[in-house]
């Protein structure tokens, strides 16, 4: 089945987010602040403080009715558009390894942790990107919005798991993916790539085991080289004019 595509529609979208922009800076003007992206989404930053009052009123709006929140995520935003991925043996030339470094940077300050929710309005058809940071570094916290939509439950129990995000007011703050008793939260950029932990079945006791990791940390840095034949101008043609 071929999709057919509504050329209308499409011309008519920057309008259709440039008009929920004006109703969502109407409504909650002084909450919000519009950040730029590069998909074309409407994308708000919102303060901690105010998480709530406003997811509220994202929901239960007229002309919002932002009925589901489909993600909550994470993110750690240590060293972010600072510096090169942190490796034991990086090379600094020839690979750009993630970093742009004439990009400023213009993230909220010494802040590291920040929540995502990734809401839909049904009602609307229309998508929102709502971005609030955690004011805690180490001991990271977000009010929960299990209360205003309660699909975020597991999203942030994930968030809490992988990050270590404390959501107050949540009602089975839990561990999703890790295993029983592991220690750390594994999406930290400051979290070691190997672990620090191990297991094993010990036949012995009979039973799993955990053990200090065993393997030593290493990086791979792929290396590219182009000094062979099929690079020497002296031969370039030669297999055409052959022919």
């Amino acid at each position: 089945m071929s999709a057919v595509v509504d050329s209308a529609a499409v011309a008519a979208a920057p309008g259709r987010i440039e008009r929920l922009a004006a109703i969502l800076e109407e409504r909650l003007a002084g909450k919000l602040n519009r950040t730029a992206n590069h998909t074309g989404e409407l994308t708000y930053e919102v303060r901690a403080a105010q998480l709530l009052s406003v997811a509220a009123e994202l929901r239960d709006g007229e002309g919002l009715k932002f009925e589901m929140c489909m993600d909550v995520c994470g993110v750690d935003y240590l060293e972010h558009g600072r510096t090169e991925w942190k490796t034991e043996h990086a090379t600094v030339s020839g690979f750009s390894r993630g970093v742009n470094c004439a990009a400023p940077h213009t993230l909220a300050g010494n802040k590291r942790f920040a929540v995502v929710s990734q809401l839909l309005s049904i009602t609307h058809n229309q998508r929102l990107r709502l971005r609030a940071w955690c004011e805690e570094i180490e001991d990271p916290v977000m009010d929960s919005l299990t209360a205003v939509w309660a699909s975020a439950d597991w999203f942030e129990r994930e968030a809490f798991d992988l990050f270590g995000i404390l959501f107050p007011g949540h009602p089975d703050l839990r561990r999703l993916l890790t295993d029983y008793g592991f220690i750390g939260h594994p999406f930290r950029k400051d979290f070691p790539l190997i672990g620090n932990v191990e297991v094993h079945y010990d036949p012995q006791l009979k039973r799993v085991v955990y053990a200090p990791v065993s393997i030593e940390p290493r990086t791979l840095v792929p290396r590219v080289i182009r000094d062979d034949n099929r690079y020497d101008p002296a031969l370039h043609d030669l297999a055409r004019k052959a022919e």
